[in-house]
């Protein structure tokens, strides 16, 4: 018999004792050939955040949906506002550029390839933020269970 066989589960076996080298489940979601310049672009996002943004991640922070939420992440060559990678859920916040043509266009492009990778994507303006932030946080909060629902997870 080997001294380092490997069993079934992917342990190796020592002198008949199991070594567990299984990692944490880790998300690899940015795409390599841009992660620096999307890192820097990230970082400046999160010292800078928009009085929106800020009120927003006061309510998702601590994680009073019971996941976790990180902001200004990086997904493939996008950064998104807001991301739940248990229940792969991405939240971004309009401001009155995303109102722009262009920016429309960019924002459905964004959001189609998004949810090729399995994220659902919701979005809120400003306004809806600023003027109802109650109502924001319980379509957040309906849209987390009904994800946690669909993978079988409790709410």
């Amino acid at each position: 018999m080997e001294e380092n066989a490997k069993s079934n589960n992917g342990d190796e076996q020592q002198d008949g004792k199991q070594k567990n080298n299984r990692r944490k489940q880790q998300y690899q979601t940015a795409d390599c050939a841009y992660y620096g310049l999307l890192k820097e672009f990230a970082h400046e996002n999160r010292r800078n955040p928009t009085k929106e943004e800020s009120i927003l991640w006061a309510f998702l922070q601590h994680r009073q949906l019971g996941v976790r939420f990180r902001r200004q992440h990086i997904i493939g060559q996008f950064i998104v506002d807001f991301c739940c990678l248990s229940v792969k859920l991405v939240i971004e916040v309009d401001g009155g550029y995303h109102q722009l043509p262009g920016q429309q266009f960019s924002d459905e492009e964004r959001a189609t390839w998004l949810q090729s990778q399995g994220f659902t994507v919701i979005r809120f303006t400003n306004d809806q933020i600023l003027s109802d932030p109650d109502a924001v946080a319980r379509a957040i909060q309906k849209e987390v269970e009904v994800l946690q629902n669909a993978r079988g997870e409790d709410s």
